[in-house]
């Protein structure tokens, strides 16, 4: 499952999610829900900027590090996960499940982190399944052939009537 069918279905799963996006840590938009351009990276940017925001009014408290904040106004809630890689961001109508809220966009990361392993460990074992290529053994074979019977028997034939 790639990120954005993992947003589709988040969106399909959970009916109070509205709209979803999932970004890097750096703000860079990986998949969106929404349809019009530009609005997954207003929300990225928006999500990225608040989570360091809230971070920075923490200071050194010795706090642990904030993975999940809650926006809330009377039309709707804007909710925020984060985790070292990723931040997903969601916009709900007003009260939502926060709690459920919160679950989805946690399961939606941990589905991302998943389908990046996965890739990860695909692509290290193309890597090790593939020799490289030397000056050495292009266009030869790599393995040796045996003799077939028929060709065996014809070689035979041969040296009797010499």
């Amino acid at each position: 499952m790639d990120a954005a069918q993992a947003l589709a279905d988040l969106t399909e799963i959970s009916a109070q999610i509205e709209a979803a996006v999932l970004a890097r840590a750096d703000g860079s938009v990986v998949a969106s829900t929404f349809r019009q351009e530009g609005r997954g990276e207003d929300l990225a940017r928006a999500a990225v900027e608040l989570v360091a925001a809230a971070g920075e009014a923490r200071g050194n408290s010795g706090a642990p590090e904030l993975v999940q904040i809650q926006a809330a106004t009377p039309r709707g809630s804007f909710f925020i996960v984060r985790d070292g890689g990723h931040v997903v961001a969601a916009v709900t109508g007003s009260k939502p499940t926060v709690g459920l809220v919160f679950y989805d966009l946690k399961t939606c990361l941990a589905l991302e982190h998943a389908q990046a392993e996965k890739a990860e460990k695909s692509a290290k074992a193309d890597k090790a399944e593939k020799p490289a290529a030397t000056k050495e053994n292009i266009g030869k074979a790599t393995t040796s052939r045996k003799r077939t019977a028929t060709k065996k028997k014809d070689a035979d034939d041969g040296d009797e009537s010499s």
